[in-house]
């Protein structure tokens, strides 16, 4: 700081606090967000609960029930749904799952489908196919979206355009921790060694148990789509509200430092002053 006034200093203060106060604001919005985000999460798992355990219990007690949705077609052509922000000032939140996927698609015949603006204009400027930019605005997509998301793709896949179908989001861990992740959702996996239910009354499904498997699978595709819309959501407060309570901190660092700065140019300019109207007297 040596040669600047103390006018100088004084005005990169004022700044300073300016930008204090709105990562302060920005902190508490988040924060406010954050609660909202957190209880969509505990809501929407009853939901996906109830679906994932008809599912298991329609396949676990038909040994030769077979499902175009659990056929592994073994092909290169894959469908990403990309779930990312409107906006930046979120750390890591979205280059994180960005760059996930980007290396996830390598050597793939791949077509994306971007949830949030910072997801769509990063596809579209490496060139990749782009299903639809329909959900440019993250914060606006709703559970019907989700639900028209996941027959849109269950349709395309029994249709044999994707031979795999997967969702990048960012799992909420805790406040401080937000850790991106993907999850095939079709084809569907029995899972191998898993423990059977136990023995009760066998349920009859009309017409058939394949008829019922297939409509239920849309809906469970789009609640687990929903599930990872929120844990997205609840994941770009908890990163926003991280990143503005370190810029606040990093800010009062600042302003500390140029009060100190500017009190010492103060006292030079003083103790100049007096030199100064000495030097003149004598």
């Amino acid at each position: 700081m040596a040669g600047v006034s103390t006018k100088e200093i004084k005005n990169r203060i004022r700044s300073m606090e300016s930008t204090k106060q709105i990562t302060k604001a920005m902190e508490m919005v988040a924060a406010s967000k954050l609660r909202r985000a957190q209880a969509q999460i505990a809501n929407s798992r009853p939901y996906f609960e109830i679906l994932r355990n008809t599912i298991d219990e329609i396949v676990d007690h038909n040994l030769e029930f077979s499902s175009p949705y659990l056929k592994n077609r073994g092909g290169n052509k894959v469908m990403y749904i990309v779930i990312a922000g409107d906006r930046g000032l979120a750390g890591g939140y979205n280059s994180n799952v960005l760059k996930m996927v980007l290396a996830d698609i390598q050597g793939k015949e791949a077509t994306v489908l971007p949830i949030g603006k910072k997801a769509v204009d990063f596809f579209k400027s490496k060139k990749i196919p782009v299903l639809t930019d329909s959900y440019a605005e993250a914060s606006t997509v709703s559970i019907g979206d989700c639900f028209s998301i996941s027959k849109q793709l269950s349709k395309a896949y029994k249709n044999g355009e994707f031979d795999e179908v997967h969702v990048a989001y960012t799992s909420f861990v805790s406040m401080l921790s937000q850790t991106p992740d993907s999850m095939k959702l079709l084809p569907l996996v029995r899972e191998e060694g898993a423990p059977k239910p136990a023995s009760r009354a066998v349920t009859i499904y009309e017409p058939d148990c394949e008829t019922v498997f297939d409509a239920v699978v849309p809906e469970y595709l789009g609640g687990i789509l929903y599930g990872a819309l929120c844990e997205s959501r609840a994941s770009e407060q908890a990163a926003r509200r991280t990143a503005m309570d370190s810029a606040t901190s990093n800010a009062e660092e600042m302003i500390a430092d140029l009060s100190l700065k500017f009190n010492r140019a103060r006292q030079a300019a003083i103790t100049n002053e007096i030199i100064d109207i000495v030097a003149g007297s004598q």
